[in-house]
């Protein structure tokens, strides 16, 4: 047989799918283990959203729709944006996509050429890379200030003719750390001088505690080449729906949109008509569950901290990001071989001697893992 895609072979397993599949692996095979491997909130999706999905099949909205999005969903979006986000947006700024995953890759291939260079800011999300990759292009990795988790000048060493995009998350997963303003103009006047354009993840932006989320394109004249990238699985507890969207200028949304109707031809029509009345519904199932992770949040911080590790700024998202003592894949291993708790080694997030612990999981089997961490080390 002749060889398979040397591009393919060359990108590596998700790191947090494979942590997350060995540890149901262990539950099927009885263990009792505890995963706090993956981002994925631990409530159901609200009623008023669940009850809208299954009028619309009841109604027969299970038919093609425009590839980019119903105009239903278009409008919502760009009104959010709009009143929330401080950017202007029309709906013809928006594509709706299966999940926020498939409009970074969207976005990567409609931005990149073969060898244009993007910035990853590190420790980053583990499918960043991948899809810059799988576009043709060259991820160079920049390391944020350890100490801060802020942006600094030393970002601008990391610029040259061959870089296109730089990628931005805020709040960030793994760290649950957020960009000051002060690093979100460092982004934005790199971007203007160096003419590169800008993809924010937003996707955590909800999941804040105490600090200010500052979406990059209502930054100075950021609009004009940033994508923004967000969805509903976070903040909704909608992971499983596959809803995501980006909101860009639009000369960028019609090269996205290429890509989409080449491969996953649009979003799941009924799915849609969800993702609508979550953001049209009332707002304060999100503010309860933020709030819960907020009180997730501070126990499980502090009892690190009471263990000793040293955690990151957990300004946002759902995640602990703990400094050990040394080979964090090791750490890892053996909190799950012998704690029986499940979590990312920090080397997945281009990390090395970190651990990412997610507290979305009830204060029960919070309560229980710190204990099995604790008797462990």
């Amino acid at each position: 047989m002749r060889p398979l895609s040397a591009k393919i072979a060359g990108v590596t397993e998700s790191a947090t799918i494979a942590i997350s599949n060995r540890a149901k692996k262990m539950q099927r095979e009885g263990i009792d283990v505890i995963s706090l491997s993956i981002g994925e909130p631990d409530f159901a999706t609200p009623q008023h959203i669940t009850d809208a999905c299954i009028d619309a099949l009841k109604r027969g909205e299970t038919h093609y729709a425009p590839s980019n999005g119903i105009p239903e969903l278009l409008g919502a979006i760009s009104e959010k944006i709009t009143r929330e986000n401080k950017v202007p947006c029309t709906p013809q700024q928006v594509i709706v996509a299966c999940g926020a995953k498939d409009a970074i890759y969207e976005a990567c291939e409609a931005v990149l050429n073969p060898g244009d260079e993007t910035l990853i800011l590190t420790p980053a999300w583990v499918s960043y890379e991948p899809c810059v990759r799988i576009a043709g292009g060259k991820a160079v990795f920049h390391a944020i200030n350890p100490k801060t988790f802020q942006l600094d000048d030393s970002l601008l060493e990391k610029v040259n003719a061959k870089t296109k995009m730089i990628i931005v998350n805020s709040p960030s997963n793994p760290t649950g750390a957020v960009f000051d303003r002060k690093s979100m103009k460092l982004v934005a006047d790199l971007c203007t001088d160096h003419d590169i354009y800008a993809m924010s993840d937003e996707i955590y932006e909800k999941m804040i505690y105490g600090r200010e989320h500052i979406s990059l394109a209502s930054v100075g004249d950021m609009a004009q080449r940033t994508i923004t990238i967000n969805g509903f699985s976070k903040a909704y507890a909608m992971t499983g729906w596959r809803l995501g969207y980006a909101v860009a200028p639009k000369e960028i949304i019609a090269e996205m949109s290429k890509v989409q109707q080449h491969t996953i031809s649009q979003a799941t029509t009924f799915a849609m008509w969800g993702g609508g009345a979550a953001l049209k519904g009332d707002q304060s199932c999100v503010e309860e569950m933020r709030q819960e992770f907020d009180k997730r949040r501070k126990y499980v911080i502090a009892e690190l901290n009471r263990m000793g590790y040293e955690t990151a700024p957990a300004d946002g998202a759902f995640y602990a990001f703990v400094k050990v003592a040394g080979d964090d894949m090791e750490v890892a291993s053996r909190w799950l071989e012998k704690g029986h708790v499940a979590a990312t080694p920090g080397s997945a997030f281009y990390a090395p001697g970190w651990i990412r612990l997610s507290y979305a999981a009830s204060m029960e089997k919070l309560r229980e893992a710190m204990g099995r961490i604790k008797r462990v080390g």
